[in-house]
Parts: C-alpha cells; sequence; structure tokens
C-alpha cells in the first residue's frame, strides 16, 4: 500500500539518506505521493531538533519547513524472487478455513529472513488477488487482519485475520472482498472503526510515531473516503496544501474531523465556532469564509464594470 513508512518517521537521518533507503527497502500499499516532511511534533513526542514558526494542527509550534522540497516517484522494485510463486486459484470456503491452507497461503508470501511478509511479498499478494496494492480493498483487508503497521503482516495477523473472514484461499479473498465493502459502506459502525484504524495503520509504530505527517494523512483521507466522501472533503484537503506550515495531524484531530464533515454540512453553514472542535477546523473554516467573501466581491466588481455608461 504506498510507500515504505520509514519516509516518515520523524527525521533521524537526512532527507537524502531517508529517501534512498525508502527506494531500496520498496513500495507498498499506496503507488503515488509527495515525500514527507514531518518535523517534530507536540512536546509528548519524541522530538529532534526544530526551527521556528511550524505549526501542527492541535496549535503546538514546530520548526519551520525545509525551503525546497521534492516529489518522490513511487514504484515497485523490480522482485529479488527467482521464480514466481503466485497462489494456485482455489474455491470459496464455505466450512471452517483451513488452518493447513491458510499456513501454506502465508509461507507462500513471507519474507525470507523473518516470520511476516513485508513489501515484496504484498505485492506479489495483491497481484494474485488481482487489486493494485493502493485499493481501498487492501485497506479493508489489512482492517480485517487487525494489521499493525504499513507494509507487514505478521503470521498471525495473516491467519487469524483470514479466519474471521472465512477464506483459507486466494479465490475465497477475492469473493470475500466486495462482500467486505459493501458491509462497511452500509454500517455507520464499522466505517467508523475502519476510519480510526486508518490512521494507526499510517503510523511507524515501530518507532513509537504518534502523529501522521500531513502528506501521509492527505493520503489515508482520500483512500479511506474512496467510499462516503463527505462534500467538504476537497475543500479541507486544500486547506492543508496551502497551509505548509501544518505539518502534522495527531489523533484526535483525524477522529474528529469525521464527526466534523457530518455535522457542518455541504456549505459550513451548520458549523459553531462555540463548540468544542479542534482550533484547525476554526482556522478552515474562517479560510473557507475568506475565500467565499473574495468570490462575492469579485462578482459585485464585474456586475458593476457591466453598469458603467461611458461618456463620448
Amino acid at each position: 500500500m504506498g510507500n515504505c513508512l520509514t519516509c516518515f518517521k520523524e527525521p533521524t537521518q537526512t532527507a537524502l539518506e531517508t529517501t534512498q533507503n525508502c527506494h531500496k527497502e520498496g513500495i507498498c500499499f499506496f503507488s503515488e505521493m509527495t515525500e514527507a516532511r514531518l518535523y517534530p511534533a507536540p512536546s509528548h513526542v519524541p522530538a529532534s531538533s526544530a526551527p521556528p514558526e511550524t505549526i501542527l494542527s492541535n496549535g503546538n509550534h514546530l520548526s519551520a519547513p525545509p525551503e525546497s522540497t521534492t516529489t518522490i516517484s513511487r514504484f515497485y522494485p523490480p522482485s529479488r524472487r527467482t521464480h514466481s510463486k503466485s497462489a494456485p486459484a482455489m474455491g470459496v470456503t464455505e466450512s471452517k478455513p483451513s488452518e493447513a491452507k491458510l499456513t501454506s497461503l502465508f509461507e507462500l508470501y513471507k519474507d525470507e529472513s523473518e516470520d511476516s511478509i513485508l513489501a515484496e511479498g504484498i505485492e506479489q499478494f495483491c497481484q494474485d488477488l488481482q487489486v493494485s496494492p493502493d485499493d481501498f480493498k487492501i485497506l479493508v483487508l489489512a482492517w480485517k487482519l487487525n494489521a499493525e503497521q504499513m507494509c507487514r503482516f505478521t503470521r498471525s495477523e495473516f491467519i487469524n485475520g483470514l479466519k474471521a473472514i472465512r477464506a483459507d484461499s486466494i479465490k475465497s479473498i477475492q469473493t470475500r472482498l466486495p462482500e467486505l465493502v459493501s458491509e462497511v459502506d452500509q454500517h455507520d459502525e464499522l466505517f467508523k472503526d475502519l476510519y480510526r484504524f486508518t490512521f494507526r495503520f499510517g503510523l511507524d509504530s515501530a518507532s513509537g510515531q504518534r502523529i501522521l505527517p500531513t502528506d501521509m494523512a492527505t493520503v489515508l483521507w482520500r483512500l479511506v473516503f474512496t467510499i462516503r466522501e463527505p462534500p467538504i472533503l476537497n475543500r479541507w484537503l486544500n486547506f492543508l496544501d496551502t497551509h505548509q506550515m501544518i505539518r502534522g495531524i495527531p489523533k484526535d484531530t483525524w477522529n474528529m474531523f469525521l464527526n466534523f464533515s457530518e455535522h457542518v454540512g455541504d456549505d459550513l453553514s451548520c458549523y459553531d465556532d462555540n463548540e468544542a472542535w479542534p482550533s484547525l477546523f476554526d482556522d478552515f473554516v474562517e479560510f473557507e469564509n475568506d475565500q467565499a467573501n473574495q468570490n462575492i466581491s469579485k462578482d459585485k466588481e464585474k456586475e458593476c464594470d457591466g453598469l458603467l455608461i461611458t461618456k463620448d
């Protein structure tokens, strides 16, 4: 699903070194992303050094971003496997999933040096499923496997998760995925659970990361809202994109955006600044109102220009 999460760890090495490591380790789950530029988060997050005026969405100040950034073209590296190990397409599981089949399926994709399926194995797994790694279905599958982080399915996550969805073959997983997506789309609580999982899934849990880089959050918002997209989503993401000083999205801001998007209406007319929203939402509404007022002023100017009477 996207790039290897090392790209988004809080900086412990130079940007060039990090970028090179990401290209070496491979890409998983998201095919294209802007290089993340997260700087140390609030005081409770272990921090590296940081210069002034960078703002997190919870109002804390961090260091100013670098003056220049680059866009990394994300791609899958050539597979290092000596031969294809694609799984056979077997029938849909009608009874209890087979432990032996699940173990064999896991062994097919697991890394040679770790007891987990890593980026390369996930790439092959997605190819066998005939689903793109950055497809919403793969996010739903990771949610059902209760995966702790991107680019990795542990043995217990993979086997127990597939047991829970009653699938033990590529064919049965292919059959179940559209059904799981439909269930999430139809049930509010399931979607809310998936939405909250997505934040955790995007974190680099190995380094104790607690704040999502804004670039990563933007990609994840677009992905999780493949269904049930709120009308304000594009305006919200545009706001984040045009305010480069916002470097990270904390968990409470991520979680409350779902309620916020449902509460304020299509045109933000139901927004009440007396309610306890994160301050970033206040800034967003103010920005949108300013944009709307500027558009009204421009329209009035055009209207007045049309009414001007020129004298000979």
